[in-house]
């Protein structure tokens, strides 16, 4: 009967030579995931691999087939970012699918390894893993606070982790970053000024697409949140950074989370279409006809903006918390002013509906005064005695110009554009209405606009619309598996063998004697009593 030893893989060679793969998280760019290397870094890595080979040693039961795979897979992951990080930033969409696909082809060999450390089955496969050196790992953070607070123009420090465990944290943060930016690129014909208005199905098929996008990296960010929620309370293990710490995760998710509701508005929302096809020089169907602005269900879409919004004010609460009782640090102030303006936008975006479903309704001094709620919520101020649309003028108007000219110049070039989560977008949307409304109610129906403040009382409580799946850790097949297990090293046979200051005591054959019957022979050991 043929006997099959199951022999466990081992992890050390996995992080020899990638001390200095540092991704970074950023939710707007990836342009600073690795830092550049030195140019000769690939010489010293064949180098390396030489000595390797030559001075093996005898514990190590992974083949050079099965290391030579985990490595080349890592160092893909490695390349692809640092090829991302060099092209120029307007360029870096046709980059990114390449993150990702090197990013999904190397986790399941890192799930794999951490399920042999976890002493966990991997497709009905047990898999037992050597750790004989706590790799040493190195990670450029860019949510934390530390990385803000330093000399421009010079990269934030490392973070310096000695567990596979962060290692898997951060590749995950990595491949979701890539999802949120994936999203961002499908939404950027959108905004785009320079080009003919896109069409509603060009329209939707961008929105299905970024929400997609924006869920899976929702379903990421969970996953993360729960298992260093399990690290904290289960083990007390601190986290290195604030940027994969359980309340950032959480938060990250409740940002996507809120991201894709919004969106859910926005496929069918016609107003932002209509006031960025006035904007557009490129748009000729003003010659022919006016736009559409059909019947939106006003306030199903009024709730499901209070659900994003309560989305972005847990997420901002959970990162304005970090630093006060530890957990990694702080959060950078950009990022918190990003979730803040996601609040304060969304629940604008509410008021609008709100207004809009009482305009239809026939009540248009009702529906100015929820426009004058959510400017509040936006934050621009507007004179009471202003009804005509008028905008201000003077220095404020100019430097709101200025600013619109630097946004657009922004979308055009691919850059941080968004950054005020939508703010200004939906102030056009605002400028728009209040002029129509408010020359309406002027001339026709002149009612009283009643006080905004009992109707910010008055709103609902938010409507999900997505459901969260549980992310699914990806895993090798049993043929991968059986491919990466090394054959017994003959070597190790020596352990079954006696030393040489116990060969006094171990029963050696007589000369002469048949093999196998040195049994029958007297030892010397005595017999007699």
């Amino acid at each position: 009967m043929e006997v099959t030893e199951e022999v466990p893989l081992d992890v050390n060679t996995l992080f020899e030579r990638v001390n200095n793969f540092v991704p970074v998280r950023d939710r707007m760019t990836l342009s600073n995931f690795l830092n550049p290397e030195d140019e000769n870094e690939v010489e010293n890595g064949k180098k390396a691999a030489e000595e390797e080979k030559d001075d093996r040693n005898v514990l190590l039961p992974l083949t050079l087939t099965s290391k030579e795979v985990v490595n080349t897979r890592r160092g893909v992951v490695r390349e692809d970012l640092k090829a991302f990080k060099r092209t120029l930033r307007e360029h870096q969409a046709a980059k990114l699918p390449n993150v990702v696909s090197s990013l999904t082809a190397y986790l399941p060999y890192l799930f794999a390894i951490d399920a042999g450390l976890s002493q966990r089955a991997v497709n009905g496969e047990e898999i037992a893993v050597i750790l004989k050196i706590a790799p040493a790992i190195e990670w450029r953070p860019t949510l934390s606070d530390t990385a803000a607070v330093t000399v421009p123009g010079k990269e934030p420090a490392r973070v310096k982790v000695h567990s596979l465990e962060y290692e898997v944290f951060f590749a995950l943060s990595c491949l979701a970053n890539a999802h949120t930016l994936q999203a961002r690129i499908a939404l950027h014909p959108l905004y785009v000024l320079s080009s003919a208005p896109v069409g509603t199905q060009q329209r939707q098929v961008a929105v299905s697409a970024a929400t997609k996008s924006l869920l899976d990296a929702a379903s990421i960010y969970d996953y993360l949140a729960l298992r260093a929620e399990g690290l904290t309370s289960g083990y007390g293990m601190a986290p290195p950074c604030a940027d994969i710490s359980p309340a950032a995760l959480r938060a990250q998710c409740s940002l996507a989370m809120a991201e894709a509701t919004l969106l859910a508005v926005l496929k069918d929302d016609p107003y932002p279409a209509v006031v960025a096809q006035d904007r557009n020089r490129n748009d000729t169907e003003w010659m022919y006809k006016a736009p559409d602005i059909p019947k939106v269900r006003a306030h199903l879409f009024a709730r499901l903006c209070l659900a994003a919004s309560e989305h972005a004010a847990q997420a901002y609460s959970l990162c304005a918390g970090l630093g006060r009782a530890g957990g990694g640090g702080k959060v950078n102030e950009s990022f918190l002013k990003y979730l803040d303006n996601l609040r304060r936008t969304s629940r604008a975006k509410a008021c609008r509906f709100f207004g809009i479903d009482s305009e239809l309704g026939g009540q248009t001094g009702t529906a100015i005064a929820w426009l004058n709620a959510g400017l509040q919520e936006l934050g621009v101020e507007r004179n009471p005695s202003d009804t005509g649309g008028k905008k201000s003028g003077g220095l404020g108007r100019l430097k709101e110009k200025w600013t619109e000219k630097r946004e657009d110049k922004k979308v055009e070039r691919g850059l941080d554009w968004g950054a005020d989560a939508g703010r200004l977008e939906e102030t056009r949307v605002y400028e728009m209405l209040w002029e129509k409304w408010s020359k309406q109610n002027d001339t026709i129906m002149t009612q009283v606009v009643p006080p905004s403040g009992p109707l910010l009382h008055q709103m609902p409580m938010g409507r999900e619309i997505h459901t969260l799946k549980p992310f699914q850790p990806p895993q090798l097949d049993p043929p991968t598996l059986e491919a990466m297990r090394a054959p017994p090293d003959r070597s190790d046979d020596a352990a079954l063998y006696p030393s040489s200051d116990e060969d006094d005591t171990m029963i050696g054959t007589p000369i002469g004697a048949f093999p196998g019957t040195q049994g029958n022979y007297r030892t010397g050991t005595p017999n007699y009593y």
